[in-house]
């Protein structure tokens, strides 16, 4: 709480009661608010956008790039796949066009033909020759399956129809994973005959291994129905169906994003190879080809987050700051009228002690006169001279016009001193004056006044108006703070050749230190339960400095306070014609 205490600005209790209907315009914690509000949304909206904008960007750049890297990847594994697959179709359509069937059925040239197709290419096991009706006539390789019927099976209709056959990955009478490759020749007598080949999958699981792929994405074939034709990374060994869709057909090469059974995000490319049953498939985590613009994306926050704090910190400071420019300035121009509507009181107030003398001396002047002619008639009559009582009442009335006369003298020499009054000063003069004012009321609630003026004091030029104002505030001040039967000590000394040095010290009530630092400011006020404006000690203050001075204090709360002002023995001309002014 100590901290918040100290961190408030000055301006955030401030209350102005004095501006009537333009109280808003003064509400300096809202004007605060508002130049928050203002400069941090000019300094965030920007850098918001700019933010949201180059985060948007950056991301649909990687997932550009992956998607194109993933397309071309796609597509280049889609050719070496569908070139493997045809050159095994040509050369084996090549041989059934190249031999007639009597050659064909020859066991040991099929036997050739079929080394000469694993010398060149590699992984044929078995090569046969089925005729018209679908009996198998002619068969070699790892199997014997001479004789049988391939009538009703779907491929054998399948190669009928089109011409040429690629199986999908397939046990058969063998019972172990193999692809069937078939082509149609037609006889010219209007029969024809079926060359047809087993190829091992081993090769095109090799093709898929050796296909540019990277750690973590996952290239496999798969039939129309989702059952893996090569292993995969994710899914498992061949011949197990995909926990995924299979992809609509397309004629082209397609990227998709989709997720997976664990609910990731994940992109896949697919590409459906014509005149096979056979889709390839690359499949990619899409949070593992992201991970870097996930890092890049904390630092990236780090550093929004970092400036939107430092914009808020700066923003708050200087507006802070601003505002309490505006306040002190605002505090400055009412210190400023309310001293001089103070001056303007005081000069009235001094008109009006000078008319209320003049008014008072000129009955006392006749009261004197009269009473003086009365007497010197008692004196001149023996009987009259002779009586005591008569003679002292005549005295007492003579002795209390002259105490009348001397008050209304010291009215007049305080309102002719409110004016400008720049001359030669005799400090003891001036105190024992301002003492005499305020004696009665110092008098009547026991307060005893001590003066000391030092003897090395000279006389000296200064405002004496703004000097007898000085000290009046400071002596009613005082009494002010002390209770009854309390005592004053006025001191002046000569601090050195250029300043004198005034001390007020008094064993009244004294001020906390926490208030110390706002006595001298405008309306600070802290005698409770008092009458006050507290207008005094900034206007002394003021007046301090426009002669040239300085005034300090000192205090402990149940011992007292102690003004010191130090007055200049010479006024710079400066001070003097503000004095005049």
């Amino acid at each position: 709480m100590r901290i918040l205490k100290k961190l408030k600005p000055t301006f955030w209790d401030h209350e102005d009661i004095a501006t009537g209907p333009y109280k808003h315009h003064f509400n300096f914690r809202r004007i605060w608010k508002r130049a928050i509000l203002a400069t941090a949304t000019v300094a965030l909206v920007p850098l918001i956008i700019w933010a949201v904008a180059g985060y948007k960007l950056n991301l649909d750049t990687i997932e550009s790039e992956l998607v194109l890297r993933t397309s071309q990847l796609m597509s280049n594994s889609w050719r070496s796949v569908s070139l493997f697959l045809s050159e095994r179709r040509s050369v084996l359509d090549f041989i059934a066009h190249d031999n007639n069937f009597e050659t064909l059925n020859d066991p040991s040239r099929l036997a050739a033909m079929l080394d000469n197709l694993n010398k060149r290419f590699g992984g044929f096991t078995d090569l046969g020759v089925i005729d018209s009706k679908g009996i198998q006539r002619t068969h070699v390789g790892s199997h014997q399956l001479k004789g049988l019927d391939y009538n009703n099976q779907p491929w054998f209709r399948e190669v009928l129809k089109r011409g040429v056959y690629i199986s999908e990955l397939v046990l058969g009478f063998r019972n172990e994973p193999h692809l069937d490759f078939a082509v149609k020749r037609n006889l010219p007598d209007g029969s024809f005959f079926v060359l047809r080949a087993a190829l091992k999958p081993r090769q095109l699981n090799e093709l898929i291994v050796q296909l540019e792929v990277g750690e973590k994405e996952d290239l496999f074939i798969i039939n129309r129905e989702g059952v893996l034709q090569t292993p995969s990374r994710y899914y498992g060994p061949v011949l197990r169906k995909i926990p995924m869709a299979v992809p609509e057909y397309s004629s082209k090469e397609r990227v998709l994003e989709s997720k997976n059974d664990q609910n990731e995000q994940i992109v896949i490319g697919c590409a459906y190879i014509p005149e096979t049953p056979f889709i390839l498939m690359i499949v990619n985590q899409k949070g593992d080809l992201i991970q870097p613009w996930y890092k890049t994306r904390w630092a990236f926050t780090f550093i929004l987050a970092t400036s939107i704090l430092l914009i808020l910190l700066v923003t708050l400071g200087v507006a802070t700051h601003l505002v309490d420019q505006i306040h002190d300035a605002d505090q400055e121009r009412v210190d400023t009228l309310h001293q001089v509507e103070y001056a303007n009181k005081m000069v009235s107030l001094g008109r009006l002690a000078s008319g209320v003398a003049h008014e008072i001396n000129n009955p006392l002047a006749i009261i004197n006169e009269k009473v003086g002619h009365i007497r010197d008639i008692f004196t001149m009559t023996e009987t009259y001279a002779k009586d005591p009582k008569l003679i002292s009442l005549v005295e007492s009335v003579l002795s209390t016009v002259h105490r009348c006369g001397t008050v209304t003298k010291r009215l007049l020499n305080f309102a002719r001193h409110l004016n400008v009054s720049i001359q030669t000063i005799n400090l003891s003069e001036i105190i024992n004056e301002v003492k005499s004012v305020l004696a009665k009321e110092a008098e009547f609630r026991c307060i005893t006044v001590g003066v000391a003026v030092s003897d090395n004091i000279p006389p000296f030029e200064s405002d004496r108006g703004k000097l007898e104002q000085i000290f009046f505030n400071l002596f009613n001040n005082a009494i002010g703070a002390m209770n009854d039967g309390g005592h004053l000590e006025i001191r002046a000394k000569r601090e050195d050749l250029d300043f004198i040095s005034v001390t007020f010290s008094d064993n009244g009530r004294g001020i906390p230190e926490s208030d110390l630092k706002h006595i001298f400011k405008p309306f600070f006020y802290s005698k409770t339960g008092e009458s006050g404006t507290g207008l005094g000690l900034s206007v002394t203050y003021a007046l301090v400095q426009e002669i040239g001075g300085t005034i300090s204090v000192q205090s402990q709360l149940g011992k007292g306070t102690c003004f010191n002002i130090r007055i200049p023995l010479k006024m710079a001309e400066k001070n003097q014609k503000d004095s005049l002014t």
